[in-house]
């Protein structure tokens, strides 16, 4: 068995010569290096001058274009904050002025309805007073007109009472003399 494995092995195995150049990968043959040296130049030479002329300006030309176009964003984007800022006090000045008037429109109408509350008041109160006064009148009256009459009911009640008390007729001149008297 192990000579089996030998002798398949044996059979895939390309012998190698390195002496010959046939067998070998040309880049890695020291004969080519020179040539190779020569267009490695060459090419890192083309494409430096490709990349120094023609790819990096347009880099640098898109750089410089991009850099302009964020400065100009930028700039006008500080424009609108400034206008925005603007507008914005604007807007809370007309604010402030319309809650001024507000204030002062609600104040002129506190003291007109105020002055017509007062007004109104002093009318009432007026009236009320004149009634009063005609109703102090009419007590006045009424108390006299009955005061007046408290002498003739007093006799009425003193003859009512005696004649009563007594069963007889009072003495009409006693009853009014013992009136004077209590009024005294």
């Amino acid at each position: 068995m192990a000579q089996d494995v030998e002798a398949h092995h044996a059979g895939t195995e390309v012998p190698i010569d390195l002496a010959t150049a046939e067998n070998s990968f040309p880049p890695f043959d020291p004969s080519h290096f020179s040539s190779e040296l020569i267009w490695l130049a060459i090419t890192f030479g083309a494409l430096y001058m490709l990349m120094s002329k023609v790819a990096l300006p347009r880099v640098a030309n898109i750089l410089a274009t991009r850099k302009d176009k964020i400065e100009s964003d930028l700039a006008t984007a500080a424009r609108a904050q400034d206008e925005a800022a603007a507008a914005a006090a604007a807007h809370e000045k007309t604010l402030a002025d319309a809650k001024a008037k507000a204030v002062g429109v609600g104040q002129a109408a506190h003291a007109e309805l105020a002055s017509q509350a007062d007004a109104r008041r002093h009318a009432l109160e007026s009236d009320l007073n004149a009634k009063i006064a005609a109703a102090e009148q009419q007590i006045v009256a009424t108390k006299t007109a009955a005061m007046a009459n408290v002498d003739g009911i007093a006799a009425d009640a003193a003859h009512a009472i005696l004649e009563h008390i007594t069963g007889k007729p009072a003495d009409v001149n006693a009853v009014a003399a013992a009136l004077a008297a209590q009024k005294a």
